[in-house]
């Protein structure tokens, strides 16, 4: 998928992902009562008369509101999604409270794994009404045959055309090996399409599977942190077989964060064997060093990893550690700029508190939060962002390189995705990919040889599904845009005719972004060459 692609898909769940779990976790959860976690505040407060006279003030005001409220006042109302919210606002942008379905659903996404069919849903631009996304590979929705574009009619005989996607995704859910109907509606067929399927495991990996993207030189993606990510880092670099990379592409870019635990043990399998990857510290917490474990064979290729403005949190540990100790060139641009750990306190009622408890700082000792003092939440997740670099906070890499704190982890390389011009935002808008893919395959075979790309008529078919859905361009437009149109046009169809990781391996293969960091290897290679000579001498000068 190329960088505009996945943009548009992304930054709506980059908030969702955001807004519900913060991105970094600290180890460990911390179970409290609420009712002896009342009573300690009470007698603290009593110790501080200004604590005290905002406490009475703002019971005072929820009895008036009580009392005298046009709708009866329920404590999921007025308590869990107001006051408590609105005070843990007013610390920083990621402390959070999460009432019982949200916390389950951040317990779920870090597991890695839930029961079900095993595809994603959305909704379609046009109507707004439930359509598959795409189904993941393998799965028993990929197995039998659902496509991207196939319109939600009914589940279980139940009409779900006018249920959020949230809804829907739960109702899919259930124990292994219960059975669930889906009735769809398919382009090019003139009766619903009913598909009787088997829930089973479906494995939500946070890496995708590595692969050669030349000779000697992998790629592997990192999505998120969750509680599997170390392994499957590890599991994918033993299938490629360690040994044999000559160069490794490390793919951090729309990286929410997650598990600081995953973090360090991913940075740290690239790091000597008891090198720091991150410290943190908060005002009830003394500072602790995590160390890095090294491993047999991680220490030999150079390493380009790839960061954008979403790149936040535990992806900022891993390419903050990386630069700092020099093993790493990293190319792209400034990330997000998140240097808080939150400590998840689980309440009553299956909710959970997620309150920011300390910071986090690279192994140089720089803190790379933005500042959040002055701005909306929306702003400080997608407002434009100036450069944040904290001139009081200079530190050194191990080679003498100069690093900043202050807005998240500087590139050794600034990569700028060019900007789309007005045809290629019409098709993104208009949806155009998936659904003359869906037209597409509505009169012709799905069955296409491995290494197909669309040809010259099959692109003059999507310049005339263009006019035909309202796009407007000139033809020297289409000129311009011809070998764009063909690259994302491959990537849509390749998820209906060989599956949803496959279209993500060749958009892979044609990212600019990617083919950028394939040119900056040797700069990465230099800087390995550079960092081994430096230790080299530091151990020799201790002998």
């Amino acid at each position: 998928m190329s960088s505009q692609r996945r943009y548009f898909v992304f930054v709506p769940a980059f908030l969702a992902i955001c807004a519900l779990a913060g991105g970094l976790f600290g180890p460990g959860a911390r179970t409290v009562s609420a009712a002896s976690q009342a009573g300690e505040r009470n007698i603290n407060a009593v110790s501080d008369d200004d604590l005290k006279t905002s406490i009475q003030s703002f019971t005072k005001i929820y009895d008036v509101v009580d009392q005298n409220a046009a709708e009866k006042l329920t404590a999921d109302k007025s308590i869990y999604k107001g006051a408590i919210p609105g005070m843990l606002r007013t610390l920083d942008p990621h402390s959070n409270f999460l009432d019982p379905k949200e916390f389950a659903g951040m317990r779920e996404e870090q597991h890695g794994m839930y029961y079900g069919i095993g595809m994603m849903i959305g909704a379609q631009p046009r109507t707004g009404k439930p359509m598959v996304v795409h189904p993941f590979g393998g799965t028993p929705a990929y197995r039998a045959g659902l496509r991207p574009g196939d319109m939600l009619i009914e589940v279980n005989d139940k009409r779900v055309d006018n249920l959020s996607t949230s809804e829907i995704a739960e109702m899919l859910k259930g124990p292994k090996g219960t059975k669930v109907q889906v009735k769809v509606t398919r382009e090019g067929s003139s009766q619903p399409i009913t598909f009787n399927l088997v829930r089973d495991e479906i494995p939500r990996n946070s890496v995708w599977k590595a692969f050669w993207i030349r000779p000697g030189i992998a790629y592997l993606r990192v999505e998120q942190f969750t509680e599997t990510t170390g392994k499957e880092v590890e599991d994918n670099l033993k299938m490629l077989g360690e040994k044999n990379i000559k160069g490794l592409i490390l793919d951090l870019r729309e990286n929410p964060g997650g598990l600081l635990s995953e973090g360090v043990a991913v940075a740290g399998h690239w790091l000597d064997q008891g090198q720091v990857v991150v410290s943190h510290k908060g005002r009830a917490y003394a500072e602790k060093p995590y160390l890095a474990r090294g491993s047999e064979y991680g220490e030999n290729y150079p390493i380009v990893v790839l960061v954008n403005r979403y790149s936040a949190s535990a992806a900022e540990i891993v390419s903050g550690a990386l630069q700092d100790h020099d093993r790493a060139w990293i190319l792209g641009e400034t990330t997000f700029g998140k240097g808080l750990v939150q400590t998840v306190y689980l309440l009553s009622d299956n909710t959970g508190l997620l309150l920011t408890t300390q910071h986090y700082y690279t192994p140089s000792g720089r803190l790379i939060q933005r500042d959040y003092s002055h701005i909306s939440f929306l702003d400080y997740y997608y407002g434009k962002r100036s450069e944040t670099k904290d001139p009081t906070d200079v530190k050194q890499t191990d080679l003498g390189r100069v690093v900043y704190g202050g807005g998240g982890i500087t590139p050794d390389e600034k990569y700028e995705t060019p900007k789309l011009d007005a045809l290629q935002i019409a098709t993104f808008q208009k949806y155009i990919f998936p659904n003359f893919t869906a037209y597409y395959f509505s009169n012709h075979s799905t069955k296409l040889p491995q290494g197909w790309r669309p040809d010259e008529a099959v692109l003059e078919q999507l310049h005339d599904y263009l006019i035909k859905n309202g796009v407007q361009f000139s033809e020297a437009d289409w000129t311009r845009d011809h070998q764009w149109m063909r690259d994302q046009l491959t990537s849509a169809m390749y998820v209906t005719a060989f599956s949803w990781e496959d279209s993500q391996r060749v958009g892979i293969e044609e990212d600019p972004e990617v083919q950028k960091a394939i040119e900056a290897m040797p700069q990465a290679a230099t800087l390995l060459a550079q960092s081994k000579a430096h230790f080299e001498k530091q151990r020799a000068s201790l002998r």
